[in-house]
């Protein structure tokens, strides 16, 4: 009885590790049927017809846009391990040093009450940039929630331009430049 017992553990245990080993393989396929975030965002810079360049160093395209205000460089960053993609339009003009507080006081009061995306400021070069971005964790980053998001983006920087050009050129107080962009 104990060796009959015993080889149906076994029996059972092997089993178990048949099923276990299936599932594995199961979900390896899946993860290998997925498409990367960089192979997505690719797509979809292809099938909208946009102009750009792969930087050599990360996963990260260039590209250019052309709004009714200017023309300035976005950037479409992949960050696989953190299932992230963020997508930055970065001003065509750098702040000077000169009038780097203007322009804080100026993202700070456009950054008031933004829902998708934000403005950046970096102290060092005086670069201006908006930046929206999303986490796919547990999901697939779609064409749909790309365009949103790169839309989103171009159509804040080419809103706001003005505003930013008028702060940086001394034309008109903060305050002013603010409500000429959200009147």
């Amino acid at each position: 009885m104990t060796q009959e017992v015993l080889s149906e553990s076994i029996k059972e245990m092997t089993d178990a590790f048949e099923e276990i080993t299936n599932s594995i393989s199961e979900i390896s396929e899946e993860i290998a049927s997925e498409e990367s975030i960089f192979s997505s965002v690719v797509n979809f810079f292809i099938e909208d017809d946009w102009q750009f360049a792969k930087l050599e160093t990360e996963p990260t395209l260039r590209l250019a846009f052309q709004g009714k205000n200017g023309k300035w460089t976005c950037y479409a960053k992949a960050r696989e391990q953190q299932q992230q993609f963020v997508f930055y339009s970065v001003s065509p003009i750098n702040a000077p040093e000169n009038k780097h507080q203007p322009i804080i006081e100026f993202i700070t009061r456009a950054n008031y009450g933004m829902i998708m995306g934000n403005f950046e400021f970096d102290f060092t070069t005086g670069e201006i940039r908006y930046k929206t971005s999303i986490d796919v964790e547990g999901d697939n980053l779609s064409f749909a929630l790309i365009k949103q998001m790169v839309y989103a983006n171009v159509m804040m920087m080419d809103e706001y331009l003005p505003g930013i050009m008028a702060v940086i050129e001394g034309e008109v107080e903060v305050k002013e430049a603010i409500l000429r962009v959200e009147a």
